[in-house]
């Protein structure tokens, strides 16, 4: 057991003997789904990488939710964080990220985030809170909070991100998505982006990308 805040799958590199610290990816899944929906997607991923699959706090529908939703603004496609659930979860991914490079040896320095829904959401959060903590963002159907669309953070400069939208999301509308690409290319991030078929789900084409993005800058 480890005293990482947030229950989680742990995977390590496929060269488990190396002793060097290695990069790693922390995944944040969707709401009402759990640690276990993106491990597909990860493995994927370049195997010289750590992957931290964490678990969202609050139990929802047989799965869990990093926050629930104020829908003051309309119906879901104009939802938004609810800002008490959401602070609470930011803080417990960081204390988790730093739980886990000392639980498990990993390069502080070579921590990327892969989100999806309220994790791609809360990924985007947590890079303009901190830019310099991670090297690279994947964030997959979401869209920048309101609370954070106005931040223009020191660090941000040339941060590799990937935003993927899906061109028939009826959950969060590709508009939402191609919105956060316009804010964080106004704040200078590089930013990488596609809009894939189907709806609110992580198709070939959108994998095939998402790989090829990490795998250019995360080891």
């Amino acid at each position: 057991m480890t005293d990482i805040p947030l229950e989680h799958v742990h995977v390590a590199p496929d060269d488990g003997a190396d002793s060097e610290p290695a990069p790693a990816v922390f995944v944040l899944h969707g709401r009402g789904a759990d640690e276990e929906d993106l491990l597909p997607v990860a493995a994927e991923l370049p195997d010289e990488l750590h992957v931290v699959s964490l678990r969202a706090p609050d139990p929802l529908q047989g799965g869990y939710t990093w926050y629930e939703l104020d829908l003051s603004a309309g119906g879901l496609e104009s939802s938004q964080p609810d800002a008490e659930d959401f602070r609470r979860s930011l803080d417990l991914i960081v204390e988790s990220v730093d739980a886990a490079v000392d639980a498990y040896g990993l390069d502080a320095d070579r921590i990327g985030l892969l989100g999806f829904s309220q994790g791609a959401i809360t990924s985007l959060s947590l890079l303009l809170e901190e830019p310099d903590r991670y090297a690279w963002v994947v964030a997959l159907h979401g869209y920048l909070a309101a609370s954070y669309a106005s931040l223009d953070p020191d660090g941000i400069e040339s941060k590799p991100v990937f935003v993927g939208a899906g061109a028939g999301d009826r959950v969060i509308p590709e508009s939402r998505t191609t919105a956060a690409v316009d804010r964080l290319e106004d704040v200078g991030a590089d930013v990488a982006s596609g809009s894939f078929p189907g709806g609110h789900g992580i198709g070939p084409q959108e994998l095939e990308a998402v790989v090829e993005f990490v795998a250019a800058r995360a080891v």
